[in-house]
């Protein structure tokens, strides 16, 4: 039995037409393997003080740990986490693994600014933590004009899937000295570059102060140039400050004060501040409240 020629022209036209669509399908799925999409958040979940009453961590630590997990937050940059707030979030939360140790003795003293990561997806090749100060290796030492010892912690990662090479560096800026925040910023882009070079890297923290600062611009200035990913994003929701000391300060007097700054070569997606709510004291499980004093900054990174 012999086929026409024309319909075995057609068929071969729809054979290459398969193998054009199945080699741009692989391209496409090989392409998506090779990006990394991470679900970034900074957090200062305040810390443990006595004084804090019906805010007092304790009321707290379930719901810190259901916003990391019902949000699918993959790394997450702490501030002001006691020793103690450490166990309990290890303890809530399984899927993760962190990185940092307390400033005050480089052990179990003092407030942590730990990165926490999903183990599923990471491998934490390195890490580390530094002193912001004249003295970076020293532990314990306050930098400058600040008032307060002060730390970053930094990881190098690497994506599980597909092998790609980033960092991870958290802090908590000095509240008072203004130098300390400027040498502080210049300290760590500096071991951005050492530790990393050009690979992709991530900043969080609670920097306290806003973006009319000094600080901040020295961050997105510099010739190591970072990125305000919340600025950078594609979509942006939730308010336009990040703390609100449990809802005492007026609106009018609200800051943005906690960011994620990301390298040239990361893009944002989706970003967006929490928005806080008061907690029923009574039946804490009915929704998250005042989780914190700040609310936790989220931003969708692909690099």
């Amino acid at each position: 039995m012999c086929f026409p020629f024309s319909n075995y022209i057609k068929m071969k036209k729809l054979f290459l037409i398969a193998i054009v669509i199945a080699f741009i399908s692989q391209s496409f799925a090989s392409c998506n393997e090779r990006t990394t999409r991470v679900k970034w958040a900074t957090f200062n979940i305040r810390y443990d003080n006595p004084e804090d009453s019906l805010n007092n961590w304790k009321y707290r630590r379930d719901s810190v740990a259901n916003y990391i997990k019902s949000q699918h937050i993959d790394i997450c940059g702490m501030q002001e986490v006691l020793w103690n707030q450490l166990v309990d979030l290890g303890e809530r939360l399984p899927e993760y693994d962190y990185v940092g140790v307390c400033r005050d003795n480089g052990k179990d003293k003092g407030e942590a600014s730990p990165i926490f990561f999903r183990k599923d997806r990471f491998d934490a090749m390195d890490s580390g933590t530094f002193w912001l100060s004249q003295y970076p290796d020293s532990v314990g030492f306050i930098g400058w004009d600040g008032a307060c010892c002060r730390i970053a912690t930094w990881a190098k990662f690497k994506d599980k899937k597909n092998g790609k090479i980033f960092m991870a560096v958290n802090t908590h800026f000095d509240h008072v000295g203004i130098e300390a925040r400027r040498k502080s910023a210049l300290l760590i882009i500096d071991r951005i570059k050492d530790i990393v070079g050009d690979r992709p890297a991530v900043l969080t923290g609670d920097f306290n102060v806003n973006d009319t600062s000094e600080a901040y611009r020295t961050i997105t200035t510099n010739e190591f140039v970072l990125h305000d990913a919340h600025k950078m994003a594609t979509h942006r929701e939730g308010p336009s400050y990040s703390w609100h000391d449990w809802g005492k300060q007026p609106m009018a007097d609200r800051n943005k004060i906690d960011f994620i700054f990301v390298t040239p070569t990361i893009k944002t997606g989706h970003a967006f501040v929490y928005q806080e709510h008061q907690i029923d004291a009574n039946k804490p499980e009915s929704r998250w409240g005042y989780i914190s004093d700040h609310n936790p900054v989220v931003a969708e990174l692909e690099f």
